[in-house]
């Protein structure tokens, strides 16, 4: 029990940590002078923009939510309703806290720029900012576990040996009562970011395209120009979506890697009982609690990491500063989680388990997790960086038109797919031989075990892209919309980099609650000696496997069609007010900002109901319909398939972004040349890619594997095929 206590000590010290050292930091960006009246005046019209739509979003999901908790508390049990609400809260806050920080640090972040014309300075107070995103979303995940192992675990028993054991509820229904309030937890951190994501990926694309395409190729106006009137609207949507949906996104990643270990321990020690080589129940505990422990170590070591930035003499290359914090959090956490995997596990037997190097196993899958990240990030960073010949050959294609602009662009990300699939397979089957399927599911957590800092340095090139647009429409100084504009493209590099470790995350710890869901068809006469087998011939599980491979593709497609039903609206009252009232381009009128922020808000709240509600329903659905071996081989099909079809996404979208930014830079003719048209329109068409169908296809694989795991053995029982069969 002493140990027990000291364990959760080290989650504590993360937690108050990660969400101190957040408010901290939030108050000492909002004391800083947010600039000249008209600044504030740009930067309350975004802030009251974002908290409108947000106010609006969160209203839906929480009652949605609310039913979602009542039928889980009736079909399965009251603490996994409890819990999925604890997990939408703890996944709603980091969001809220993080949107609203984005919103405050813009116009600090362009003033600093303004008044010190420093490139280590801005990029200092632009990394605060989004530096309090990044504890959020580590502390709040945190301490939204620790209190499902405090309350559920401990105070109500289910982490002691007796409750260790599959339990019948009074549906028939069996399941280990702990792997039912991790994974309740888990859900709720999922809806919210499929919500969050969803809903502001379509807010911002619907923006950014209105606003390029009429203001960019039609008007000839630069971006940000205050007299697009879709300019506000783009830049509440970097909020919403860049910073809140990839905050809750992030978030939900972090936790659906941890609890896949967590289930994964609980039905191994329920199915490896009646074996030869059972795990004593001293194991199976410390293999329970070692993931948040390892989780909060890396919290800890990123609040060293994120302090190092903010507390030294920062450079003028952003590249160099930023990596500095990220290897920094990176290599604190393993140096001290190596330390800790040590005494924490010798002198354990690990037969059964599958830990072929000791005590040291689960930290050397995380490592070979993490280098696969990093490999998978600089991937990302090859293909879609302007400083590599990928992008700068698809900008070169923009010389020719529009169409070979989106025809190079399709190729590249069909072609960045093949080798990161290659690193992330190496990674399964070394995590696996290293450490079983623990080990798989540790390499998930060892890639996003420095999450706090990735999360900050992601979302600082939301809040730097910001800044460059209060600067153009307050008509700063051009030196300050170059400062903004620099540290912005290094935003677009970190933010595919981050892209690349949530792909791969979600791979690992799909294929981890993957082999929980075989696991829970085990029936107490099979356990013993029990395999986990899914037979790819039978008929049902194939047919599943080819739905899925499907899903991904009319779940991408409904969000494309979203972004473009909004984006036509946007289009048309743009140029409805340039028609209306020429003296708009003049700059004799001011535009109506409001008009396209509702019309962005509209189609995203409109919009963002049915793809999360496929990834809800499609496994319960299909389940009770034809059982669980089809939503087995669904499983299989959906992950295979959204894998590849998020890596396209992330890597076409960001080369094509990038692709434009280096023609503004000079190349090819230029802003305002035929090449740079071009290029506008291949961005627009990568800009739902990258960032709405990319990072929502990453919460789609998981939300499915977690809603089977919660209802297979209910459909797994009542299904319509068993019935007529």
């Amino acid at each position: 029990m002493d140990e027990d206590i000291m364990m959760l000590g080290i989650i504590v010290v993360s937690v108050v940590a990660a969400l101190g050292f957040a408010a901290v930091n939030f108050y000492s960006v909002k004391r800083l002078d947010p600039g000249t009246p008209i600044m504030q005046e740009i930067a309350l019209a975004i802030q009251e923009g974002a908290d409108a739509f947000i106010r609006h979003e969160y209203r839906i999901i929480a009652s949605i939510a609310l039913v979602i908790a009542v039928i889980l508390g009736i079909l399965v049990s009251w603490y996994t309703g409890v819990a999925f609400l604890l997990g939408a809260v703890m996944s709603g806050s980091a969001g809220w806290i993080g949107m609203k920080i984005a919103t405050i640090a813009n116009v600090r972040v362009s003033n600093t720029a303004r008044v010190t014309t420093s490139m280590g300075q801005t990029l200092k107070v632009a990394f605060q900012g989004g530096s309090v995103m990044g504890l959020s979303v580590g502390g709040f995940a945190l301490l939204g576990l620790g209190i499902v192992y405090v309350v559920f675990g401990y105070l109500l028993g289910q982490l002691s040996s007796e409750r260790l054991t599959v339990v019948t509820n009074w549906l028939g229904i069996q399941y280990i009562p702990f792997t039912m309030s991790v994974s309740g937890y888990a859900l709720g951190c999922s809806i919210i970011a499929m919500f969050d994501r969803v809903g502001g990926g379509i807010y911002t694309k619907a923006a950014d395209m209105g606003a390029d395409l009429v203001g960019k190729t039609e008007a000839h106006i630069p971006e940000d120009d205050p007299r697009n009137p879709a300019t506000i609207a783009d830049n509440v949507g970097d909020n919403v979506g860049d910073v809140a949906g990839l905050g809750a996104d992030l978030l939900e990643s972090f936790v659906g890697a941890l609890i896949s270990s967590v289930v994964l321990s609980a039905y191994m020690f329920h199915t490896l009982s009646g074996s030869q080589t059972p795990i004593s129940h001293t194991l199976v505990n410390k293999l329970m609690l070692y993931p948040i422990l390892f989780a909060s170590i890396g919290v800890i070591s990123c609040v060293i990491g994120i302090a190092s930035l903010l507390i030294k003499k920062v450079s003028d290359f952003p590249h160099r500063e930023l990596n500095f914090s990220t290897w920094m959090s990176a290599g604190l956490t393993l140096l001290f989680n190596g330390v800790f995997t040590y005494l924490y596990f010798r002198g354990e037997n690990f037969a059964g388990v599958g830990f072929a190097l000791g005590a040291l196993s689960p930290w050397l899958s995380a490592v070979l997790g993490i280098g696969s990240g990093i490999l998978i990030g600089l991937l990302a960073e090859y293909y879609t960086s302007y400083d590599y010949r990928p992008t700068q050959t698809l900008a070169a294609a923009s010389r020719e038109g529009a169409a070979l602009t989106i025809t190079e662009g399709m190729a590249l990300g069909m072609k960045s797919t093949f080798i990161p699939v290659l690193v992330i397979a190496v990674a399964i089957i070394g995590s696996h031989v290293i450490a079983g399927l623990y080990g798989v599911a540790m390499a998930a957590i060892g890639m996003l075990s420095f999450v706090v800092t990735t999360v900050s340095v992601d979302t600082y090139g939301p809040i730097a892209d910001n800044a460059g647009g209060i600067s153009e429409m307050s008509k700063l100084d051009p030196k300050v919309r170059e400062i903004t504009d620099h540290l912005d493209s290094v935003g677009n590099t970190t933010a595919a980099i981050g892209k690349g470790f949530a792909i791969g995350s979600a791979a690992f710890a799909s294929l981890s609650l993957f082999a929980s869901y075989l696991y829970t068809q085990a029936s107490p006469e099979d356990v013993k000696g029990y395999t986990l087998i899914l037979n790819m011939i039978n008929t049902m599980t194939l047919a599943g496997a080819v739905v899925g491979a499907s899903l991904p593709f009319l779940f991408s497609g409904i969000l494309i069609e979203a972004v473009a039903k909004a984006a036509r609206k946007m289009v048309q009252e743009v140029r409805r007010q340039f028609k209306e009232n020429p003296k708009i381009l003049s700059g004799e009128a001011k535009p109506n900002y409001r008009e396209c922020i509702e019309i962005s808000s509209a189609g995203a709240i409109g919009e963002m109901k049915g793809p999360a509600f496929i990834s809800v329903l499609t496994p319960i659905l299909t389940g009770f319909i034809f059982g669980a071996d089809f939503v087995g081989g669904l499983l299989i099909g959906t992950t295979l398939s959204a894998i590849m079809l998020a890596l396209y996404s992330a890597n076409a979208g960001g080369a094509w972004d990038n692709g434009k930014k280096y023609i503004e830079h000079g190349h090819y003719g230029g802003k305002g040349s035929g090449a740079h048209s071009a290029a506008v329109i291949g961005d627009t068409v990568g800009d739902p890619l990258k960032d709405t169908v990319g990072p929502s296809l990453d919460i789609l694989i998981k939300i499915m594997a977690v809603v089977s795991l919660i209802m297979v053995n209910i459909f797994s029982k009542y299904n319509l095929f068993a019935l007529i069969r």
